[in-house]
């Protein structure tokens, strides 16, 4: 209490200081004063603690209060003092002389849209508002969307941040030349002294307190006049601590509830701090050590500070100087340059010391509060003025010029690799790296010595366009320090293979391959700032293989060399095993010089100044060694070596491969290998390739082979595995010419072939094509200039995306032996290419396409083709498979063979094509495969093999392929022969044979076929003989099963006679359908059964949900259950309750069966493992044991009514008479059940189901309202399918699908049958009541309002309840009949009234002519009564035209459900005109109902006795009254659609990004998430907007879902685009959002970037999903194929 009787005094002697202080007089003093600084500090230290920080919310949550206190009495005086005028008039005058910023600066909010031109931006981090994007010329150019995480803000106007275009319209610069300008030129003298001052004092009194350290005292001159014992116990943000634990010490240390913990720890994540307990230092040094102690037991406890309040409110202060700092500078341009010269302005400390250094260089001790503040603060001044945006540029390189010039000055890229390289300590004997386990914490670490390697990145993003001697010398001085960091990781984490027992532990992997990944671009960028300039590329060239030289003398050179000879060749080698000695993965120097190695070729710098290079100095055998380990390592890994090695290695594998390393790692050992391959003599590297491959004593002996065969069948194996990956090695090495520098092509051919290559696995969608390529560093696959040329793009549909399809004319260059394929996807591309070629009539060959010629440096490498140890080991294959019958060889093997030898023919035909004379043809690979092998193996010539192979039955595969090579041999002989005749002639003729062969091969095809297509044909004749033969000899059988099949459909299916009967479904003329046997099969049984009211139950499986898809008025809330009346039905359908069925019928003894195992199983189920399942077995639900459909009850099958034909018709006078004399008797009636116990029994079970569902209580049989809730949800149901075929425009009758007919049918007749389960007294109370609405009777009360009564419920429930009241004995049918056609007139005409009493008249149009017919003027008379009766409350008038108008569409939709009401009631057969959409069904509707097509006629013929019930009651009619208590519904009523969605989806991103938490104070949402029922924002996936829902707490989604959609919900979570479906609190799932780019895709996540557009095919099919009622069932469907969606807390969301 003296707490706060203190805290009063304070506030009123604070108030009445504000009323006597004058901010005017206050500035007048300053001004006066010597010492300004003094001064103020003094104000500041007398006020600044009687401001902020008074109680227990410390830290900025005193609200207006403290705001307005602030600004009158600390920031007034100093508007004051700087403007010396009054600061309104002052501020509005330094904005007027303001010249207006070219730089927008706008500062991005967490979420708010930001754009990026794929085309024009220097990098990806150049960025634009969405004001500016669209006002700029980018919108028509690629460009990447993206949610911006907050602080970052838009680049427009800087020029050095885009190619072309940057400025928007808003910020393009007037003709006049401003840059040159000084601003502050442009202020008053002696505002500019004043400004230096005050900017001075405040920004150093603010960045003196935001980096204060002692808890207890204050800097000099700013002690408070009295110092209380009021202390803060101060909690800090770290990012170690999740939130549950600071919850639980929270409500420890300071005794608060869960709910309060939870309030805190959210502030502390999104301030950075917040205080915990506010008292004297004792209470809240206790509150520290409890903090403390409980969180220091797994990792270092949680930051807390016990401070004195002074020293909090200065803290307090110090962040609003900052913010007014801000706002005073947007005002003038002059100002900001004075704040910026004050910040940036050297201290006395000299170095380092002016006051934004200080600032920056406290960043991290800072809490996150002040961090953004000052970020904020910084990013209005200094980064928008462009004189000191430069200066500032040395703090932080803002673009990447300021980068580069940072590179010269101040040797930036040496200091970030050598900080880099420092921070990883941790090294092996030789000077690797070597890391430790990679933990979170390891993970955490490294991730921030990472982002250094951002900074690198920056530094090297946009290439020079020319260089400076200092640039040069800079950058080789960074390449030697990045060159010390690759050293360190070449050969880190080595491996030697397991042989004998399996690994213990896994190895360390993940690290290096961090590492290897974010320094990807970093290599590939070098080598592009290396191609810009010769000298440079010289330069690095050498110092690169002096690196190299430095890492290979490990090698072991000095080891006794080894001698191999194979062929009539020899060579030397050392003594090295992968299979038995340390290998590595880790390879940088190697590849960076491969890298270099190829820029040589491409810059032609090798040819032109060969005596610069070391060429000499390379020892080609070294070059190759490292990189064909590696690949060795991968071929034995293949093979199954390395089995007993662990998942590490495999890993490590696959990220070697991996389009994310694969460019910095695989590719360059490819290119390695050509470059050493083309430096040696071909037989020596095969050699050398065979030793690695430890296949060299299989090809080198010539008995070796048999004796291997009948060696262990394994290493048989493994070695035709090695064999088959050695051949696809040297594939490669000759084949993959498609990098520019290698082959003559340009990088655009490189990309075109990945592409081609992928879209011959099979048409790919956009997404899957950019995964597949790699990315550069500005996120660029190069795709979009490639991808129209070689490929189609289809469009998707409602489901599924956009694919590419590769256009015909580019398979030719498909190559079986793609580098880049890994095995799963060279055999789909295998498949697809060969079934492609079989349906296009061609032979199913797949050969080598034709390659680019090679460049100059790599020519040579043609020669490995042609070279003799190759002929010697193809020769060996081939001879393999000619004897196949020992296991020695694969398919595979041959294969690949056969590819090497095409790609030899190939190139040999090119050179003869390209050559003048056979003189200068150095390629002569037909001549050597034509000599017979020589000692040891003597085999026959390639060619004779080859020969022998064409007709080998066990060949069949490959034969078309060797069938080709000869041709292309018999070719190439044509073509030498006529070049040595005459070298004139034309090339082009040697097409000839081969051509004339093909022509010869497709007749042959084409003829076959043929005959293939006449012998089906037969068959087919054959077999349709047998079977009508077979049906005459059995003619009994079929026509009985065929009259059963008749009889089993139900009535919905017969159709309608071609003779014209008028059909009708109500009252005694009914026609009928109701004598007929129903027979239906049980789904578990098998058994088949007639449905009969005294036979063995059969139910339907089926689903109760509550509902609001028809509600208009979602601010209605939820009624009370307890004391709901439910008899009466409000028109608005806020809550209904929707039955739907999966069509499957079941005994119910059946079911009963399957319901109880299936409670069983989940009772031992949650016994062993505690995961919801997606059906809850608690509330009854179960999966339909056929379909898997939630549901959670079951429908009992009734009879048909039996049809009696009566002309027996009472009138309405008689039949009210004779109704009022039975309601009087009906409490003495008492009728026999016609229903045996298993029907009553499943009847009871549907009426507790609706009962329990609709009213959400437990169950009772004994509450009155449980028929009512079955009738309930039969007329909801009813409606909602009315409504649905409305929407779709099907017609009433025929459209619906088997289940929802069965569904309507079921509910009908169960509503009509339900009273048996309910005391007798209960329904007749409730037909009294219902008859009461239409007919008033003076002894029941509580009779509501007209307006307040859907019609078609009060049918439904009427004709339903009167069943029960009439015995359903024969005799009485005809009488039950009539009463259903009285009630429906009755209702009818109430319904008109309604309609009238609704009916605006504002649109009447013009007058249509005067003369009105029947109907107009029926309808005038009837709404002129109306007026009459209430006493002209309605307005006049005069056009009965625009009266019936209204009728007419207002009753239609009751007519249409009252159609299918009767018809699935009575089992009536519906008109031909009904079963079809279209115009013309009024007066089918009206005859099928009985109803004169003039609905008018009834009330006029029967007017002098209803004119009684009108007047005896006004108030039925109080129409005004209840018109201003709610608003009226009008009919027809609207269907209800989902929100209107914005068609640009960055529109809706904005709006989000503008969205508040409600309930955080003005903090930004996280996940901010839209309702597509009602377009309602809310914070989602949050602790701030939980609320309490039955005793638990829920997330903002989860609540709302129960007030708009009683339970369910179907929401777009904006940040993630995404479509997420709630029902419940269990149950959820993510669905594909509507919004799709224009490849046809969906971006879930946000990920790619691609601007997104509304599809609104695929917002109907949302839309349907929900109007069909079908949520939970997709719910359900997806959490049954994805189990990890049933362990999502959703009802958190």
């Amino acid at each position: 209490m003296a707490a706060a009787e203190s805290d009063r005094d304070l506030s009123s002697a604070l108030c009445s200081e504000f009323l006597n202080f004058s901010a005017k007089d206050t500035a007048a003093r300053w001004q006066q004063a010597p010492e300004l600084q003094a001064e103020l500090y003094q104000h500041l230290a007398v006020y600044v603690p009687r401001i902020f920080c008074l109680g227990p919310s410390g830290g900025g949550g005193g609200g207006q209060r403290e705001e307005l206190a602030c600004q009158l009495l600390l920031l007034a005086p100093l508007e004051w003092l700087l403007l010396g005028a009054e600061p309104s008039a002052g501020l509005a005058q330094l904005q007027e002389n303001n010249q207006p910023s070219l730089l927008c600066g706008h500062v991005f909010k967490v979420g708010e849209p930001t754009y990026s031109c794929r085309e024009c931006a220097a990098d990806p981090t150049c960025v634009l508002c969405m004001q500016c994007f669209l006002g700029s010329v980018h919108k028509e150019h690629r460009y990447r969307m993206t949610t911006s995480g907050g602080g970052g803000f838009c680049d427009c106007g800087d020029t050095e941040a885009w190619k072309k275009g940057p400025y928007c319209h808003k910020h393009e610069p007037n003709n006049r030349d401003t840059s040159q300008e000084d601003p502050v030129a442009q202020l008053p003298a002696d505002m500019v002294v004043r400004s230096y001052s005050i900017f001075s004092i405040i920004l150093k009194y603010a960045v003196d307190m935001l980096t204060w350290e002692q808890e207890d005292q204050l800097p000099a001159g700013l002690e408070p006049p009295e110092k209380g014992d009021t202390y803060y116990c101060m909690l800090f943000n770290d990012e170690v601590h999740t939130y549950e634990q600071v919850i639980y010490t929270l409500q420890k240390a300071v005794n608060c509830s869960q709910k309060e913990a939870v309030s805190f720890a959210t502030t502390v994540d999104r301030d950075g701090r917040k205080s915990v307990r506010f008292g004297d230092f004792q209470f809240c040094e206790q509150a520290k050590s409890v903090i403390v102690r409980n969180t220091s037991r797994q990792s270092k406890p949680l930051r807390v500070q016990v401070m004195h309040s002074s020293v909090v409110a200065h803290q307090c202060f110090a962040l609003k100087a900052l913010g007014w700092l801000g706002q005073i500078i947007q005002y003038s341009d002059g100002l900001r340059r004075v704040l910026c010269q004050v910040g940036l302005q050297k201290g006395p400390e000299g170095e380092n010391s002016s006051l934004v250094d200080t600032l920056m260089l406290c960043d991290s001790k800072m809490w996150k509060g002040a961090r953004n503040v000052y970020h904020q603060l910084l990013m209005n001044s200094l980064l928008m003025d462009l004189k000191y945006k430069k200066l500032f540029a040395i703090q932080s390189p803002g673009t990447p010029g300021q980068a580069r010039m940072l590179m010269v000055e101040e040797n930036l890229m040496t200091t970030i690799i050598r900080t880099f390289v420092d921070h990883l300590r941790h090294r092996d004997l030789q000077g690797r790296f070597q890391f430790d386990r990679y933990t979170a914490q390891q993970a955490f670490k490294f991730r921030r010595v990472q982002s250094l390697i951002g900074d690198l990145k920056y530094v090297l993003i946009s290439r020079p366009a020319e260089w400076s001697e200092q640039l040069r010398e800079k950058f080789l001085e960074g390449l030697d320090a990045f060159l010390e960091l690759l050293k360190c990781m070449q050969g880190m984490d080595p491996v030697v293979r397991q042989v004998g027992q399996h690994i213990e532990m896994e190895p360390e992997w993940e690290a290096a391959f961090t590492l290897q990944m974010k320094l990807t671009h970093i290599i590939s960028m070098i080598q592009e700032w290396c191609a810009t300039d010769e000298c440079v590329l010289i330069e690095a060239y050498k110092k690169c293989l002096c690196a190299l030289g430095q890492c290979h003398s490990g090698l072991p050179d000095g080891e006794q060399p080894i001698s191999l000879s194979l062929a009539g060749h020899s060579v030397e080698t050392f003594r090295y095993q992968v299979s038995q000695d340390k290998v590595s993965i880790h390879l940088p120097v190697c590849r960076l010089l491969a890298g270099l190695h190829v820029l040589l070729s491409k810059t032609e710098l090798a040819s032109r100044f060969p005596e610069q290079l070391p060429l000499g100095e390379l020892s080609p055998p070294l070059l190759i060694e490292l990189p064909l380990r590696c690949l060795v390592l991968c071929a034995q890994v293949h093979a199954g070596m390395w089995r007993r090695n662990g998942f590490s290695l495999i890993n490590q594998i696959y990220y070697y491969h991996n389009v994310k390393c694969r460019v910095e790692m695989f590719d360059k050992d490819v290119i390695m290998l050509q470059a050493g391959a083309s430096m040696m003599d071909p037989n020596h590297f095969l050699m050398i390739v065979l030793s690695r491959f430890e296949l060299f004593h299989i090809f080198s002996s010539a008995d070796c082979r048999k004796r291997y065969r009948d060696g262990n069948k394994d290493v048989v194996q493994q070695n035709n595995t090695l064999i088959e990956e050695m051949l696809h090695l040297i594939i490669m090495v000759v084949g993959e010419r498609f990098v520019a520098g290698v082959g003559q092509v340009e990088p655009f051919d490189e990309v075109r072939r990945e592409i081609i290559h992928q879209l011959s696995i099979r048409p790919m969608a956009h997404s899957e094509l950019v995964k597949a390529l790699p990315e550069n560093e500005n996120k660029e696959t190069g795709l979009e200039r490639v991808i129209d040329s070689v490929a189609s793009f289809r469009k998707p549909g409602v489901t599924g995306r956009g694919l590419y399809e590769l256009r015909a004319e580019w398979t030719k260059h498909f190559n079986l032996y793609f580098h880049h394929y890994s095995r799963a996807d060279q055999s789909k591309a295998e498949e697809a290419q060969r079934k492609l070629r079989r349906q296009n009539g061609d032979d199913s060959a797949l050969p080598p396409p034709a390659l680019p010629p090679l460049c100059p440096l790599f020519a040579s490498l043609v020669n490995l083709l042609q070279c003799d140890v190759l002929l010697a080991v193809e020769g060996a294959v081939l001879q393999w498979a000619v004897e196949p019958s020992g296991g020695g060889w694969t398919e595979s093997m041959l294969q690949r063979v056969l590819h090497l030898v095409g790609m030899a023919l190939l190139e040999e035909q090119q050179q003869l094509e390209n050559s003048s004379g056979d003189d200068d043809v150095t390629f002569n690979y037909t001549s050597k495969i034509t000599r017979p092998g020589e000692a040891p193996s003597t085999s026959g010539s390639v060619l004779a093999l080859l020969e022998s192979l064409q007709n080998a039955p066990h060949l069949e595969v490959h034969k078309d392929m060797i069938t080709w090579i000869l041709k292309m041999v018999a070719n190439i002989k044509t073509m030498r022969e006529r070049s040595s005749c005459s070298s004139t002639v034309s090339t082009s003729q040697g097409q000839g044979p081969e051509e004339t062969v093909r022509d010869k091969d497709k007749a042959e095809r084409k003829r076959k076929a043929e005959m293939a297509r006449l012998r089906r044909e037969k068959i087919m004749a054959q077999m349709s003989e047998m079977q009508k033969h077979f049906i005459n000899e059995n003619k009994e059988l079929f026509q009985q099963s065929l009259e059963e099949l008749e009889a089993s459909t139900s009535a919905v299916h017969t159709h309608t006679p071609a003779v014209c009967v008028s059909e009708v479904c109500v009252g005694p003329r009914r026609s009928g359908g109701g004598d007929r046997r129903q027979l239906v099969t049980c789904i578990l049984c098998q058994e088949e059964q007639e449905v009969r009211g005294q036979g063995r139950a059969m139910v339907l499986a089926a689903f109760v949900q509550r509902s609001t898809v028809l509600s208009k008025n979602r601010g209605r809330a939820p009624p009370n259950p307890e004391h709901h009346d439910a008899l009466f039905m409000h028109p608005d359908l806020a809550f209904g309750t929707h039955t739907a069925s999966c069509g499957h019928i079941m005994h119910a003894t059946c079911w009963q069966r399957y319901f109880e195992a299936v409670q069983l199983k989940e009772q031992r189920r949650q016994q062993r493992l505690r995961v919801h399942t997606s059906y809850d077995v608690e509330n009854g639900e179960f999966l339909c044991p056929l379909c898997e459909c939630l549901s959670n009850t079951v429908i009992p099958l009734l009879p048909h009514t039996h049809t009696l034909h009566s002309a027996d018709h009472p009138s309405l006078e008689a039949w009210l008479q004779s109704t009022n004399q039975q309601i009087a008797a009906l409490h003495a009636a008492h009728r026999k059940n016609p229903f045996s116990s298993s029907v009553r029994e499943m009847i009871t079970t549907f009426s507790t189901a609706t009962y329990k569902v609709g009213l959400k209580l437990n169950p009772n049989e004994q509450d009155p309202r449980v028929p009512v809730m079955s009738w309930a949800s039969c007329a909801y149901t009813m409606q909602a399918i009315e409504r649905l075929l409305v929407d779709e425009d099907k017609p009433l009758f025929g459209s619906l699908p088997c289940r929802q007919d069965d569904c309507l049918s079921s509910l009908a007749r169960f509503g009509s049958a339900c009273w048996t389960a309910a005391p007798p007294s209960t329904t007749h109370t409730h037909f009294i009541r219902l008859f009461a609405a239409l007919v008033p009777d003076s002894q029941v009360e509580n009779t509501p309002c007209i307006l307040d009564v859907d019609m078609f419920h009060l049918l439904v429930y009427s004709v339903l309840a009167y069943n029960s009241v009439h015995c359903l004995d024969q005799s009485g049918r005809a009488v039950v009949d009539s009463a259903h056609l009285h009630l429906l007139h009755l209702i009818t005409v109430a319904h008109l009234v309604q309609i009238l009493l609704t009916s605006t008249t504002e649109e009447v149009s013009m007058d249509q002519d005067s003369g009105g017919s029947e109907e107009e003027e029926l309808t005038c008379l009837l709404y002129n009564t109306l007026r009459k009766h209430l006493c002209s409350v309605l307005p006049e008038v005069s056009s009965g035209w625009h009266l019936w108008r209204c009728v007419k569409a207002g009753v239609l939709p009751f007519l249409r459900a009252a159609a299918l009401f009767f018809h699935h009631l009575n089992s009536a057969p519906p008109p031909a005109e009904l079963q079809v959409a279209g115009p013309g069904q009024w007066e089918a509707l009206c005859s099928y109902l009985s109803l004169p097509c003039n609905l008018l006629q009834l009330y006029q013929s029967k007017h002098t006795l209803l004119e009684p019930l009108k007047t005896s009651k006004p108030h039925h009619f109080l129409f005004p009254v209840s018109c201003f208590l709610f608003p009226v519904c009008r009919f027809p009523r609207e269907s209800n659609r989902l929100i209107d969605l914005p068609d640009d989806y960055s529109a809706l991103i904005n709006q989000a990004s503008s969205f508040t938490c409600p309930r955080s104070g003005g903090d930004k949402s996280r996940a901010p998430t839209l309702c597509l029922v009602c377009g309602c924002m809310l914070c989602s996936q949050s602790y701030c907007c939980q609320t309490e829902l039955d005793g638990e707490d829920v997330g903002a989604c989860t609540a709302h879902t129960f007030t708009c959609g009683a339970g369910l919900g179907i929401f777009l979570r904006v940040r993630e685009s995404q479509v997420l479906f709630l029902a419940g609190k269990t149950k959820g799932c993510f669905y594909p959002p509507p919004y799709l780019d224009d490849y046809g895709e969906t971006d879930q996540g946000l990920r790619r970037g691609n601007p997104l557009h509304l599809c609104p095919e695929r917002y109907r099919k949302i839309q349907r999903l929900w109007r069909q009622h079908g949520v939970t069932e997709e719910i359900g469907h997806a959490q049954e194929a994805n189990q990890t969606l049933v362990g999502i807390d959703w009802q958190h969301l």
